[in-house]
């Protein structure tokens, strides 16, 4: 069973924005700097509703054609009830290019009932609006007008959008910069190595600000050592 945040864990990480956390992320050497978060084509739809934050469920669909395996809405509905709250839906879209939309007013609203928090999909998003209005987070490649022959193909099982690989139950975070992935195992960290990166940022941030500006204060400072993942406030 993976070791999940409890809600208050959930709360310390939301205060950071997308590029604080990968920032902190960089501090435990655990993956590869250019790698864990989604690539600029996944973009967000909402910006002004703030950062969006919840464990993945995720699934496959196409709009192309009504040929193919089927997922009943039944079936999908009870596989959101394995993943705990607050959810996000991690959608791939085997369309290319992209030709309906699964995310509009219905579908926002029934899994805003279903606890969860928003979608993030490299296909499309409509009734812009109505899901705005909602507060129903959404992440995608580009929008479109129909939801053609749309239905669910897979569901349950790793998949990739947006350049990373999503597994049911990763921890994911957006915000108006993109989608980044928060391991698990360092989640309940991150918040304090941010403020670690955030201190030593700040102290370049405040002498260029400040009239005491000068060349070697800068250098001094910029050299001065970058902050490592100590354990500690």
């Amino acid at each position: 069973m993976p070791d999940y945040l409890k809600p208050e864990e959930l709360e310390a990480l939301r205060h950071w924005p997308t590029c604080a956390i990968a920032n902190a992320i960089e501090l435990f050497n655990i993956r590869p700097r250019n790698q864990g978060f989604m690539l600029p084509e996944i973009k967000c739809m909402f910006p002004d509703l703030g950062p969006m934050m919840g464990y993945a469920v995720t699934a496959v669909i196409t709009a192309d054609s009504p040929d193919g395996r089927k997922i009943q809405p039944a079936e999908w509905w009870e596989n959101i009830q394995t993943i705990p709250k607050p959810r996000v839906l991690v959608m791939h879209d085997l369309d290319d290019p992209v030709v309906g939309s699964f995310w509009g007013e219905v579908q926002s609203n029934i899994h805003k009932a279903l606890g969860c928090a928003g979608t993030v999909t490299d296909g499309s998003v409509r009734d812009l609006d109505e899901m705005r209005e909602l507060g129903f987070h959404a992440f995608s490649s580009c929008v479109s007008v129909s939801h053609a022959y749309v239905h669910m193909v897979d569901m349950g099982i790793p998949v990739k959008v947006g350049g990373l690989v999503v597994k049911p139950g990763d921890l994911i975070v957006g915000d108006k910069h993109g989608v980044i992935s928060v391991p698990l195992e360092i989640a309940r960290d991150v918040p304090k190595a941010a403020q670690q990166v955030e201190n030593w940022e700040r102290t370049v941030i405040n002498l260029c600000k400040s009239k005491e500006f000068t060349m070697d204060g800068l250098k001094e400072r910029y050299n001065s050592p970058r902050p490592t993942w100590s354990g500690k406030k």
